[in-house]
């Protein structure tokens, strides 16, 4: 009895062995998961980081300045006065121009009334011709 006693210790003492293992086995997997994943966040930041510079530097290249707005706001600003001064310039030319296409009236029959018309004539011709033909043969 005391070797099936000391055998069960023995098993006891291996199983709790065993479990101290796995339990540190654990602890570690815990410990790198957690290493890779600050890992993965500071290379992420980094790439971050490195992107935001190179969008930074080509904007700055792109626009010449940092306030590129102000540059677009006062190319807007000239390109309206431009227009402004285009249109005082042409307003007179132009309301002439409408004043004559609508004051200058050319009346004349459409292409269709024109054909009816000088069917008309047509079919009175064919008509007198017929009935002179018809007073000389009675």
């Amino acid at each position: 009895m005391a070797q099936k006693s000391h055998g069960i210790q023995q098993l006891l003492g291996a199983e709790k062995k065993a479990a101290d293992l796995v339990g540190d086995a654990r602890k570690r997997k815990t410990k790198r998961l957690k290493q890779a994943k600050e890992e993965a966040i500071s290379e992420i930041e980094q790439f971050r980081n490195e992107r935001e510079t190179i969008f930074k530097e080509t904007q700055q290249n792109r626009f010449g300045q940092d306030d590129y707005q102000k540059q677009i706001t006062e190319d807007t600003n000239s390109k309206l006065m431009l227009i402004e001064r285009q249109v005082k310039e042409n307003k007179g030319a132009v309301v002439k121009r409408i004043l004559e296409l609508v004051y200058d009236i050319s009346p004349k029959l459409h292409e269709t009334s024109e054909f009816k018309h000088n069917l008309n004539v047509f079919v009175l011709f064919i008509f007198c011709i017929c009935f002179r033909l018809n007073y000389y043969f009675n």
